[in-house]
């Protein structure tokens, strides 16, 4: 029988999280950047906490806690969509 090698799939799914998050930090660096422009404080502080939220999104404990690869699966961090 083939077993899944699950500290193996953590790691790759911590991978998986940095590539997905790649492209919305795209799309926060352009709003953040508008609202300094129109002076938005309200936004440039709340487009740091999403970001930050990318940032550690690897690190999140449910990864280390989750069991089964399933359970890795269902594991979406920081809003993000990952396959």
């Amino acid at each position: 029988m083939i077993g899944i090698n699950l500290e193996k799939a953590k790691d790759v799914w911590r991978d998986k999280i940095r590539i997905a998050r790649n492209e919305k930090f795209k799309e926060l660096d352009i709003e953040f950047m508008r609202a300094v422009e129109t002076a938005d404080t309200d936004t440039q502080t709340a487009v740091a906490a999403q970001k930050q939220a990318l940032r550690d999104a690897p690190a999140d404990s449910a990864i280390a806690d989750a069991t089964t690869p399933n359970e890795l699966k269902n594991i979406q961090p920081a809003g993000l969509e990952i396959e």
